[in-house]
């Protein structure tokens, strides 16, 4: 799924008619032309960490777009949900985000997620050990609680019947107060594919906030029902919208999330996100349309084998910023809000009238209407993830500025281009991109003529693990006039027939 030319038959020169021998051919009609997609902008990000970002893809050589997404994901899980950012009235966006980037396995993602996370988990640690002493007496005082509340029904039990009245009262106020202390839960900040009651469990456990953050897609697999059998999204949308959830744990009583936050940051194989949208109930509830995605083009094959190391002081700062952050977030109990200045203000505007000019009939992104929909709301959060990672500290006591809410719509228009694709591929025909795989093949080989079990033989195991693999490509070429397959010698015997023979369109070998 990574980017191709826009138009095959862009670029070949007007044929000579006389040139042509054998039937003539009409013009061939392109094969659902692609877009030639932006990398990712790295200098949209602050210093520090877009520092980070284009040593990640230097060291590891991956696209800068693997990187950056998930440093997305990362502030977002160091904001902890305890952030959101006050647009205009009562429009609110909280700084959480679903990032998806689509590679093929051996593109390193997984030495990139280890470099980009080390910190998160580091802090956590940290998290912990602060919080031990808290979680210590929280814990004795429950545990005291609960036997002072036993004993007090015991007494109750064996009293007589002028007492037992008093000794009753006594004991329901205990226990009724044993069972009101909170013993917080061990702080943790990333999980990796966890099912949605386990999700449900840990926001429960961590105040209404968690990230999900993994090198692999297993996690839609998950929603689609892998363990249930029936899709379960309902946390996930919520916890993007931070609408109320109410969550229910088995011999415990039911709980209320508020305003549950959580973050999703991973990196799949591009044909897991083809079948996001195939997942039972995922469009109409909006499933596909929370996330931002990127389809870059993978590296391998032209990867430089002695690249530069990530500097010490970069990775020293990524570190240090990236803790003080997370520790000064989870210090808050209450959310902060960010506010917008005049400026930043203004420049979203005009960024939401050129949304909403796009998204009528024939509008640019009609066909994506729904993701588009969410795209302003998405700009707003990506400005406050930019914003709180531009300040040292106490973010929030200035308002977003007019170039960071720049730099967040550059993101915005970055994230479009790779979501139309995106939702190209989640409605295409499979045959298209094995199409496209075979047409290139014949526009840089100039093959004028070939058989396809020699076709086969050439090109990559991936894309064809067998030869019945080329038949829908070969069919849609035929149909859309780009190769005609020659009728075949007459069968002669009881050995394996011949393999069928083409002829491709002039254009192809033609200059």
């Amino acid at each position: 799924m990574s980017a191709q030319p826009t138009d095959l038959w862009e670029g070949f020169d007007a044929l000579d008619p006389e040139s042509i021998t054998g039937p003539v051919w009409d013009e061939p009609v392109p094969v659902s032309a692609r877009r030639e997609l932006p990398g990712f902008p790295v200098e949209a990000l602050p210093g520090w960490l877009g520092d980070m970002v284009g040593a990640v893809a230097e060291e590891t050589q991956t696209p800068a777009d693997l990187a950056g997404c998930l440093a997305l994901a990362v502030i977002a899980t160091a904001a902890g949900g305890r952030a959101n950012v006050s647009v205009r009235g009562h429009w609110r966006e909280p700084v959480t985000i679903y990032t998806a980037v689509a590679l093929d396995p051996g593109n390193r993602k997984s030495a990139v997620f280890t470099l980009m996370t080390q910190p998160l988990i580091a802090v956590e640690k940290t998290l912990v050990e602060l919080s031990g002493p808290v979680r210590a007496e929280a814990e004795t005082t429950a545990r005291l609680a609960k036997a002072a509340a036993d004993k007090a029904a015991a007494r109750a039990a064996n009293a007589d019947a002028e007492q037992r009245a008093q000794l009753t009262a006594e004991a329901v106020a205990l226990a009724q107060a044993a069972e009101e202390i909170r013993v917080p839960g061990k702080p943790q900040l990333v999980a990796d594919d966890v099912t949605p009651e386990s999700l449900a469990t840990l926001l429960a456990e961590q105040d209404g906030r968690i990230s999900v953050l993994s090198p692999e897609g297993g996690i839609f697999d998950i929603i689609a029902g892998r363990y249930s059998g029936a899709p379960n999204m309902e946390i996930f949308l919520k916890g993007h919208a931070g609408d109320m959830v109410r969550v229910n744990r088995q011999g415990r009583d039911s709980q209320h999330i508020e305003s549950p936050a959580v973050t999703m940051g991973l990196a799949v194989q591009p044909e897991v996100l083809e079948s996001l949208g195939q997942i039972k109930g995922a469009d109409g509830r909006g499933l596909p349309a929370r996330f931002l995605y990127a389809m870059p083009d993978s590296l391998v094959g032209r990867r430089n084998l002695t690249p530069d190391l990530i500097p010490d002081q970069v990775s020293a700062a990524y570190t240090e910023r990236l803790a003080a952050l997370t520790l000064e977030m989870a210090g808050r109990s209450e959310p902060v809000t960010l506010t917008l200045s005049p400026g930043a203000d203004a420049v979203l505007l005009d960024y939401q009238r050129g949304t909403e000019s796009r998204l009528g009939r024939g509008g640019s992104l009609a066909p994506i209407v729904k993701w588009a929909s969410k795209r302003d709301g998405a700009v707003a959060r990506i400005a406050g993830l930019l914003h709180l990672a531009s300040h040292a500290d106490q973010s929030w006591t200035r308002p977003v500025d007019a170039d960071t809410m720049t730099a967040a719509t550059r993101l915005g228009d970055y994230f479009t281009d790779h979501a139309l694709t995106v939702f190209d591929a989640m409605g295409a025909d499979p045959a298209q991109d094995a199409a496209h795989t075979v047409l290139t093949h014949l526009r840089d080989t100039g093959l004028g003529e070939f058989t396809k079990r020699d076709l086969f033989r050439v090109l990559p195991r991936g894309d064809f693990p067998a030869m019945a693999d080329l038949t829908p490509a070969l069919a849609l070429l035929e149909e859309h006039g780009w190769v005609r397959q020659q009728p075949g010698p007459p069968r002669t015997g009881r050995g394996r027939p011949p393999s069928p023979r083409y002829q491709t369109h002039p254009a192809l070998t033609t200059r």
